[in-house]
């Protein structure tokens, strides 16, 4: 038995099947690796997420604004915009985020801009570019919008 991987499992396994070390998430953004100001995971992520949709859909679309069954999608959607643009612009988390311990930062580690932020939500409400990650796991829009979201 060699103790070469086999060829399907550098491309199936990712390159850490394949041996290569590419450190920790955040650790090219000089980022640590546990703690405060390290990268949120994608479950902290995911449920901040979770909890932001069903406030913005629920409770604010069809509760407050009566939306329809057929409005509510798109009235929520426009209501979790505001709220990302207003809460994220200005204390750098969202209500969800707050509940999850984390924010999101600009990569200098302070709060994002204005202009960040518009691009990060425009990015975020389109979804495709969110689930699109990279190995410090920031998304298209956290790229884009040169931002990071760590632990509180």
């Amino acid at each position: 038995m060699s103790k070469e991987p086999r060829w399907t499992q550098t491309w199936i396994s990712g390159t850490r099947a394949a041996g290569v070390d590419l450190g920790y998430p955040g650790e090219r953004l000089g980022l640590p690796r546990e703690g405060s100001g390290a990268v949120a995971g994608w479950g902290r992520r995911i449920g901040a997420v979770v909890v932001d949709w069903l406030i913005c859909t629920w409770l604010i679309a069809k509760g407050l604004l009566h939306a329809g069954p057929l409005n509510a999608g798109w009235v929520g959607l426009g209501v979790f915009a505001l709220e990302y643009v207003l809460l994220v612009g200005t204390i750098g988390m969202t209500f969800g985020m707050r509940l999850f311990n984390i924010r999101v930062a600009s990569l200098d580690g302070g709060r994002p801009g204005f202009g960040s932020v518009l691009v990060r939500t425009l990015l975020l409400c389109l979804a495709v570019p969110a689930l699109i990650w990279d190995r410090d796991q920031r998304g298209l829009h956290d790229r884009a919008a040169r931002t990071v979201v760590v632990r509180l």
